[in-house]
């Protein structure tokens, strides 16, 4: 028993000492984010992010999130492959899509497309409640042992085709869609509280796409605005 806890202790170290390391660099990318101001000013209004978002991706290392051959450019502001035809977003993206949710701690938030689990970590080191679905297996297990090591107990997450959300779950603070399909998906609408806002990028990949920001006020009026044109993998599954 002793060993078994000291196993676990040692890695619970190697674990934080992992988290800790290249923090200059996360540092830096966030510099280099909050430099892009014209689209801050565009998007936001303002000319830095939050508070809350610029603490967040300056403490989650996204390294630990990417395949090992990517792991060098963890750090540059750019989109990287995760595999099977996904990628990891640029951070300037996470960062926008996250800030537009203006989110407080303890809201539950529904994420469409795990992915890597990078966005997921953000959320939960926000303070969030967060549910996650991705549809490709292999992704989402390796996201779930990387948010296991790095983000415990923050996420519940299930693979499928995510079209229809979680209703079990629902209603949701926010939504955060990861993939563009050609249009809102109306059972996303249903599931987001009065009061509630959606980033979801919707387009085709073939042509022009926009991040959309969907609003839904306390009389359940529906409100959606197109903030920025965006390039993402394609919303897969039965719709």
């Amino acid at each position: 028993m002793q060993r078994f806890l000291l196993l676990i202790t040692l890695l619970g170290l190697l674990s934080a000492a992992f988290g800790a390391e290249r923090q200059a660099e996360r540092d830096a990318l966030m510099n280099e984010v909050n430099a892009r101001s014209e689209v801050l000013l565009e998007v936001l209004g303002r000319d830095h992010l939050s508070e809350p978002v610029q603490r967040a991706m300056r403490a989650v290392p996204r390294h630990a999130y990417v395949p090992e051959d990517q792991r060098a450019r963890a750090y540059e502001n750019r989109p990287l492959p995760i595999g099977h035809g996904q990628t990891i977003s640029q951070p300037l993206i996470v960062a926008l899509m996250t800030d537009l949710l203006q989110l407080q701690p303890g809201d539950r938030v529904l994420e469409l497309g795990t992915g890597s689990g990078y966005q997921a970590a953000i959320l939960v080191e926000m303070g969030m409640q967060v549910f996650s679905v991705e549809i490709v297996p292999p992704l989402g297990e390796r996201a779930k042992l990387a948010l296991h090591e790095f983000a415990p107990g923050g996420v519940s997450l299930r693979i499928g085709d995510g079209y229809e959300g979680w209703p079990e779950a629902a209603p949701f603070d926010a939504i955060i869609v990861t993939a563009a399909g050609d249009h809102v998906p109306p059972p996303l609408v249903a599931q987001l509280k009065p009061g509630g806002r959606m980033v979801i990028p919707v387009g085709s990949v073939f042509f022009s796409q926009q991040l959309m920001l969907v609003t839904k006020d306390q009389a359940g009026t529906v409100q959606t605005r197109a903030l920025l044109p965006v390039r993402f993998v394609p919303l897969t599954g039965g719709h």
